[in-house]
């Protein structure tokens, strides 16, 4: 088994995302870090493009490319690294070979898809604010990704629950994570740098800081209340302060690790 990871810059990884989606239906890897974002498809000997090939497909931008073997037993060895996640003693978020846990709200995610199982510290944060807000009413995921946070507020509380993203494999990602949690979502693609969708009252976006720069330029209907991540610490002040023009005042920030995030309210 090899492992061919693209890493760039955040403001790269949509155009990396959607040349690697097309060379990999069924999923690609994801791993954010400060400062970066890395994708990794997987596949047999001559099943993937050589690296310059890849290069080229991602039209030779300021990326690295780099290939790795994987050992023969992986799919097995990696089910000990994806252990359940207890969020805010309330969530529980677990692969589905995990048993659900007593007294917790149970979230089943699992590994080896383009968009995440929840245990990134950006969802983390997110999760933690849901748990904490008052559920009821419609509710908003742009950039859902994996739905993780969609199916969390939909069994959290809040409906109907609607989902963004700008990629395919994502929507089907989320749909497919929807169906095993037993939880109707309403997910549609968008493009979130050109416009954006009818929103809801509650909104969670945990998207890179430029992306959610351009939803701020973009708002006009502001919701009562935001929740927004997948920002660097360096970033959050100039991300608070655009939201802040538009009517959305900071209420709480919080880190996790070397990533960050805003709970903004109306007033």
């Amino acid at each position: 088994m090899i492992r061919l990871a693209v890493r760039c810059a955040p403001e790269q990884a949509d155009l990396v995302l959607a040349e690697l989606t097309v060379l990999a239906p069924n999923g690609v890897e994801e791993e954010r870090g400060p400062g970066y974002v890395e994708y990794a498809i997987y596949g047999g000997e001559g099943e993937l493009p050589e690296l310059g090939d890849l290069d080229a497909t991602i039209a030779g931008g300021r990326v690295e490319v780099s290939a790795t073997e994987i050992p023969d037993d992986w799919a097995d060895r990696w089910r000990d690294f994806h252990k359940p996640l207890l969020v805010a003693d309330r969530l529980w978020l677990r692969p589905s070979w995990e048993p659900p846990r007593e007294g917790t709200i149970d979230i089943v995610v699992d590994p080896g898809q383009a968009f995440g199982t929840g245990a990134h510290p950006t969802t983390r944060l997110c999760l933690g604010y849901l748990c904490e807000l008052e559920p009821g009413g419609e509710l908003v995921d742009l950039g859902t990704g994996s739905g993780v946070l969609a199916i969390a507020a939909s069994k959290l509380g809040w409906g109907p629950v609607r989902g963004y993203d700008h990629e395919p494999a994502a929507i089907e990602a989320a749909a497919a994570n929807a169906a095993a949690n037993e939880v109707d979502l309403d997910l549609e693609r968008a493009n979130l740098r050109e416009q954006l969708p009818a929103l809801a009252p509650t909104v969670v976006a945990n998207m890179t800081a430029p992306i959610l720069l351009a939803v701020a330029e973009l708002l006009k209907d502001v919701p009562q209340t935001l929740v927004c991540s997948g920002l660097l610490p360096q970033e959050i002040n100039q991300v608070s302060g655009a939201y802040a023009r538009v009517g959305l005042k900071e209420a709480d920030r919080r880190q996790d690790g070397d990533w960050a995030a805003l709970l903004l309210r109306q007033g």
